[in-house]
Order: structure tokens, then sequence, then C-alpha cells
């Protein structure tokens, strides 16, 4: 979710009490952006369930379950969990950790500097990623992860055409060109580029503003934000805006050791709510974007505290000329 946009930078960049108010967010009147609105809705929803994802579905892996417990042992992963649980029982800070907001910033001046090929119309994007779901009995128990496989996906670059889904093991599934909560590459480059107005944008988007009981509409915004960054083509000026734009949302930490799905270590930014916490992995060094993944931060049916239940890695964001093509092809 570009997505996956990428980082360097100096500390310095982090101070953003300077920024202008932030204009006002358009209403959302069209025949595209109601869709856009509806579907978005239709993500936060499922984000706040607790059913084991459907893969084919979505690219995200906020509600998969993989007990990665003995994986995380065995490759040392550093886990933190510092109390900013949500919506229950923690005490959330007010605005992101220091840390986080000079991390983003970081990762923002780098995805900012970045630059892509033009990506025509009537092209795909293409996105090759390494992933591993996890799954449970309808009865509980203990979950049971796969091996990594490999995951492929086309989009349409202007939604007009149909694109595809491949994952290794199973059959090709098609995407529709009205795929839900999917973003044109013309429609992410006209999202504003101010970090305020864009949060205020998503909040909106997401339905922030609701006080569902058991709703957490930060981490709906945080969630909204990785699924903008993970299997899309956003050009570099709004990667950078949406990583500053994760840097204003409360709760956000930094964790300091993380690894992808392929054991690459890294940093990530983080978020966590009712019991799991989402992770952004990142390049030490480069600030390039590696995957994601969920860790279990409260004991329960899926598994103790600690289990990783979703995990992803990219591999490879590129521009081709129909579904199914690949670029070594």
């Amino acid at each position: 979710m570009n997505l996956s946009p990428h980082r360097t930078g100096d500390p310095a960049h982090a101070d953003l009490a300077g920024l202008l108010p932030p204009p006002t967010v358009p209403d959302l009147t069209s025949d595209r952006e109601q869709r856009l609105k509806a579907a978005l809705l239709s993500r936060a929803d499922d984000i706040e369930r607790t059913a084991v994802r459907r893969p084919a579905r979505r690219p995200r892996l906020i509600r998969v379950l993989a007990p990665a417990v003995a994986c995380a042992l065995a490759i040392g992963v550093a886990v933190t969990f510092d109390g900013a649980d949500t919506p229950h029982g923690g005490n959330v800070p007010a605005v992101a950790s220091p840390e986080a907001a000079r991390l983003l910033d970081r990762i923002a001046l780098a995805a900012g500097e970045g630059a892509r090929p033009p990506l025509r119309a009537e092209q795909f994007v293409y996105v090759e990623s390494k992933v591993a779901y996890g799954s449970q009995s309808a009865g509980g128990g203990p979950v049971t992860l796969p091996p990594v496989h490999t995951r492929q996906v086309w989009l349409s670059a202007d939604g007009t055409r149909p694109g595809l889904l491949r994952e290794e093991g199973g059959p090709d599934s098609p995407l529709g060109a009205d795929a839900p909560a999917r973003r044109t590459v013309q429609e992410l480059a006209e999202l504003p580029t101010d970090p305020e107005a864009l949060l205020a944008l998503i909040r909106k988007e997401t339905g922030g503003g609701d006080g569902a009981p058991g709703a957490d509409p930060d981490q709906r915004a945080f969630a909204a934000i990785g699924d903008l960054l993970m299997e899309s083509w956003a050009p570099p000026r709004v990667s950078a805006a949406l990583y500053r734009a994760a840097g204003r949302i409360p709760g956000v930490v930094v964790v300091p050791a993380a690894t992808d799905a392929l054991g690459r270590p890294g940093v990530a930014v983080a978020r966590t709510s009712h019991g799991r916490q989402t992770q952004w992995v990142f390049d030490p060094v480069t600030h390039v974007f590696l995957g994601e993944r969920t860790v279990l931060t409260e004991s329960g049916d899926a598994g103790p505290a600690g289990t990783v239940v979703g995990t992803s890695a990219i591999l490879t964001r590129a521009a081709v000329d129909r579904a199914g093509e690949t670029p070594r092809s």
C-alpha cells in the first residue's frame, strides 16, 4: 500500500508545528467519491471484526491469524508493547510518539525524493509479494500457518479494465474494475498533499467521526493509509503526505526490531488496537518499505501475546501492459 514509498532524511524535518492550517476538505458529492467513501467504510467495518481473513478478497493482513510465536523466537524478533492498546484497557497518547513522528518524517522525505516511470492509463500496476495467512477452525483452538507463498496482483491504472489476483496454490481470481477500496492512479494523484488535510479526508471517508461502541477511528485511519500504501502506485508527493499523515495519528509508535515475511530485518511503525498491533516494516537504512505484519498483544483464542498473525513482503512493483504479464515476461 507506494503503497510504496521510501525514505531518508534528517530528524530536523520532524518539527511540523509550523505547518499552515489545513484547507477545507471537500464534501464527497460526486458518484466516484461516494463510491470510494462507501468502499472505505466497508473496509473499516471489516477491520473492526475479528473473523479470519479471506485472502482473495483483500491484500491487507489485519485479521489474518498466523501462529508465529515460535517463528519470532527463532529469528530473534523484538516486539514491544507499550500499553498503547485501544479502545479497551489502554491509555492511548493524544499524539503519535515523538520517535514515530521523526521516523515517519524521514520515510516521507525519502518517499518524496523517489521517482517512478510514467504509467499510461491503459497499463496495469503489478505488485508481487510473499505472504503468509494463518487460519483457525470454526470451533477455535490453535491457529496454523502455511508456508509463505507468492502473491501477484494486477490493477488497472485507470480503473476501466478487469485486474487479476494470483496466489500460489490457488486459482486465479479476476478483480473487477470496481474492486472495493481501490483508488485508481489518477485518484491517488488527486489526494491532498497537505498531511492535515489528507488525514481529515481519510477520517471522513472511514467514518472517523462515528461513535459506534468499540469503534477505533484512529485505527481505521491507520489501516486505510496502510491500504493506500501497500498495493498501489501513489505519486511520491502523495506517498510522502500519507506517511506524514500517519505521524499525526494518536498511538502510533516505533518498534525497533521487526521482520517481514522473508525475514528481512527492519524497523517498524506500528499501532495497537483491540489486542492487535499492525506494523509497517521499513529498511532501517534506506527506509524502503519492506512489508507489513500484525502481532497479537493480548492472549486469546488466536494465540498468546506476541503471536504474529499476518505477514507480507513486497518484492516487485512495476507497470505492465496487461493483466497476467510480469516485468520479466
